[in-house]
C-alpha cells in the first residue's frame, strides 16, 4: 500500500514576472514501512519536496495522496490538522522548546491532540524509554547532548503515531559517534513498520536506507536501491 503518493507535482514561485519551479513534474510513491532517502546538491528542489510531504506548503499543481487521502488543495487549518496526526517531523535542529523539559517536550504533540495528561505523560515516558533517555526525563534541553536533543525530537515525532516521519538531514549538527546513534535508532524504527522519509547530502546515510531518491533540477534523476525489501 502506498503511504505518500504524488503524482505530476510542480511547486512555483512568482518572482515579479518570473515564475520559477522549484519542482517539476515529480511522480512518486512510497510504501508503508519503506525507508527512503531524498537526495541531490542545493537548489535540486530537496526542501521544497520536504515543505510539500509535510503539509508545510501546497503544491502550485499535481497532487499529493498521503494515507490515501489527497491533500493538495486543504486549506490552512486543514493541513494543520495532517501535520498534527499523520507526519512526524525531525528537524536538523531539533527544535525542542528550551522551557519544557524531556517529558513536556514529547508531550506537545499531544496536548493537541486533545489527550489526558496522564494519558500524554506515560506515552511520553514509554517514548523517552524507547529512545534511551528514561533516566533523563526531568532534563531540559541545556542539560542534553545534541545527540540527546536528537533522540528527544524523534520521540516527540512519534508521539502522536504518524503515517510518516520526515527527516531533514537529521545528523547533520552531530558528532560522527552520536550521528551513528541516531541512525540506529531511526533504523529500529523502520524494523518495527515506520515508514521513514530523509532527506540527506551524506552518501552513508541514504546507504542505510531502502532507496534513494536523487533530485536534479526540481526532477527526479535517479532513483537507487540500497537495500531489498
Amino acid at each position: 500500500m502506498s503511504i505518500v503518493a504524488i503524482e505530476n507535482l510542480c511547486k512555483a514561485y512568482q518572482l515579479g514576472s518570473l515564475e520559477l519551479f522549484a519542482l517539476r513534474g515529480l511522480d512518486l510513491s512510497i510504501e508503508q514501512g519503506e525507508y527512503v532517502a531524498i537526495m541531490g546538491p542545493s537548489g535540486s528542489g530537496k526542501s521544497t519536496l520536504l515543505n510539500v510531504l509535510g503539509c508545510l506548503d501546497r503544491p502550485t499543481s499535481g497532487t499529493y495522496q498521503i494515507g490515501g487521502e489527497d491533500v493538495s488543495k486543504l486549506d490552512d487549518d486543514e493541513l494543520s490538522k495532517i501535520r498534527g496526526s499523520r507526519i512526524g517531523f525531525v528537524f536538523q535542529s531539533y527544535n525542542l522548546i528550551a522551557q519544557l523539559n524531556v517529558i513536556e517536550n514529547i508531550e506537545v504533540p499531544m496536548f493537541y491532540k486533545g489527550l489526558s495528561e496522564h494519558d500524554s505523560t506515560e506515552r511520553a515516558k514509554e517514548l523517552a524509554a524507547m529512545v534511551g533517555l528514561g533516566d533523563r526525563i526531568k532534563h531540559r534541553p541545556s542539560e542534553l547532548s545534541g545527540g540527546q536533543q536528537q533522540r528527544v525530537a524523534i520521540a516527540r515525532a512519534l508521539a502522536n503515531k504518524p503515517l510518516i516521519i520526515l527527516a531533514d538531514e537529521p545528523t547533520g549538527n552531530l558528532d560522527s559517534e552520536s550521528g551513528v546513534d541516531i541512525l540506529n535508532i531511526l533504523g529500529d524504527l523502520h524494523k518495527r513498520g515506520t515508514t521513514l522519509i530523509i532527506v540527506t547530502h551524506d552518501d552513508r546515510v541514504a546507504a542505510r536506507t531502502e532507496r534513494s531518491v536523487h533530485l536534479l533540477d526540481g526532477r527526479i534523476e535517479r532513483q537507487e536501491y540500497n537495500h531489498k525489501r
